[in-house]
């Protein structure tokens, strides 16, 4: 059940009203990096959620990112307000005081229509909680971009604040996925081809015309990688040899989503490594 109380989680103010700047606002109202895309991406993933102490923690944030939505769709109303009367102001964006009427709309700052397309849903929750923790990453730095790009106070503060909010979500997100106790690497229940994980491919190669050479660094040389070439080149080469998935190999969580595909095969495979 879902309650709308009329006070705002934020108290927006702003002094000048900038057209202008309300439309880049809009980006965190209907673009792929705001909050009615949070707020949708994270609620979903609670309604899908099979473990209830991260279901709540799911529907705690897509929650509060619907408050973070109304703080937005506030600060763009009083920023757009000069466009229901001045045609100059309207001018800034003739879709927006047009067909929109100088009011907030769900599209973003170029005027694409929002989209369900933005939404990182997966149903294995080790995975979605790796997508918000990106998505919060993503907005966060949406938000250090629009408060550069004004001057009022009132707005660069609750900017501020939903910038804040971002990386505690981060946080809380991050605690939930190392509690799961699921190694970083382990994904699904189908565990990847031994040694072919570890070798990492020197796709790019050569010397470029700005000083571009081959670099080693503990992306490509450590954390357990090694470097290897492509066919024909010297020295150890990819390994293409085939290799049969083992359902029910990989190190799975005590609260992962159930596990899609054939069961009988996994718990075969469960059976036979015990054995």
């Amino acid at each position: 059940m879902y309650h709308h109380v009329k006070k705002m989680m934020y108290t927006v103010h702003v002094g000048a009203p900038d057209p202008r700047f309300g439309n880049m606002l809009l980006e965190q109202f209907g673009g792929a990096n705001g909050e009615l895309a949070a707020a949708m991406q994270y609620s979903i993933q609670g309604f899908n959620c099979e473990d209830v102490a991260r279901k709540d923690l799911l529907m705690d944030i897509g929650t509060e990112e619907l408050s973070h939505l109304e703080i937005v769709g506030a600060l763009i109303r009083m920023h757009l307000r000069p466009m229901k009367t001045e045609r100059l102001a309207a001018e800034a964006d003739p879709l927006i005081a047009i067909a929109g009427g100088g009011g907030v709309g769900l599209v973003n700052s170029v005027g694409d229509a929002w989209t369900a397309d933005y939404l990182k849903i997966t149903g294995d929750l080790a995975v979605d909680l790796r997508s918000n923790i990106a998505a919060e990453a993503r907005a966060k730095i949406v938000y250090e971009r629009l408060i550069s790009f004004t001057d009022d106070q009132g707005t660069k503060q609750a900017l501020q604040f939903l910038m804040t909010r971002e990386i505690t979500h981060m946080r809380a997100f991050t605690a939930a996925l190392e509690s799961m106790e699921k190694p970083p690497f382990s994904i699904g229940t189908i565990a990847p081809t031994p040694g072919l994980v570890d070798q990492y491919v020197n796709a790019s190669t050569g010397e470029g015309d700005e000083g571009d050479a081959d670099r080693v660094g503990p992306w490509n040389k450590g954390s357990g990688l090694h470097i290897v070439g492509v066919g024909g080149k010297e020295g150890e080469i990819l390994n293409t040899a085939p290799y049969d998935p083992k359902p029910g190999s990989e190190t799975t969580s005590r609260v992962d989503s159930t596990p899609v595909g054939d069961r009988k095969m996994m718990q075969a495979e469960k059976v036979k490594k015990v054995a």
